[in-house]
């Protein structure tokens, strides 16, 4: 899942950047409002998070132009405006959700989780696949009871690919959702990502198979796909 985050602290950019990504998430980091609306633009992401007071075009300036534009990006907003005339603007402008500084590092991951289950439309945090069952929340795998051992960013691979059970997906919609811009894969990186976690889900009794079908992509298949 590839998220922007729009923050003009560095500090609170730096924390969540690596916050969210030891999570397995790809999130690109932008400090100046004009900015972040042309990445959230020009590139699919899954969430913005977006802080209201900004350099150069407030928060609710690129709310309310990215929604003119017909962008429905999910946003959470993250700002230090607690009054409920604020909150009320920003949901009024298109916002998703709103989250008040300072806050539980916990209670953004849990929103951040129910926005891209919102976007899927899914309620249900567990994904079965095969015979495994993957826990949104936790950002684990098992068989039973059993974990199955996986990096991050395999997880997010098995993820992003279990989302779509059944259906093809190119290299570059795997690039566009596993990798940020300071971490943009060289050569076949992708290729391999797959390949490690192939090899992974083939010692797991009943899990779903991912096939290669070439010039096109990958797909996950499972009995039901």
């Amino acid at each position: 899942m590839r998220l922007l985050l729009v923050e003009d602290s560095e500090i609170l950019c730096e924390s969540l950047q690596t916050g969210l990504s030891k999570l397995g998430y790809a999130v690109d980091v932008v400090q100046d409002g004009r900015e972040g609306l042309s990445y959230a633009r020009s590139n699919p992401y899954d969430l913005v998070i977006l802080d209201l007071m900004l350099p150069s075009m407030n928060g609710i300036e690129v709310l309310r132009a990215l929604r003119a534009e017909g962008v429905q990006t999910h946003v959470l907003i993250l700002t230090a405006r607690d009054r409920v005339e604020d909150r009320l603007l920003g949901l009024a402008a298109g916002a998703d959700d709103y989250l008040v500084k300072p806050f539980d590092f916990r209670e953004l991951v849990a929103r951040v989780q129910a926005l891209l289950r919102r976007k899927y439309g899914q309620k249900d945090p567990l994904l079965e696949v095969g015979s495994l069952r993957l826990d949104t929340n936790d950002r684990l795998a098992k068989r039973g009871d059993e974990p199955v051992p996986l990096s991050p960013r395999e997880y997010a691979l098995l993820e992003f690919l279990a989302r779509r059970a059944g259906d093809v997906v190119t290299r570059i919609e795997i690039e566009d959702a596993l990798y940020d811009q300071h971490s943009l894969p060289e050569g076949n990186a992708v290729d391999s990502a797959v390949c490690r976690l192939r090899a992974k889900l083939e010692k797991v009794e009943g899990a779903p198979e991912i096939r290669t079908l070439r010039g096109r992509g990958y797909a996950l298949i499972t009995d039901a796909s």
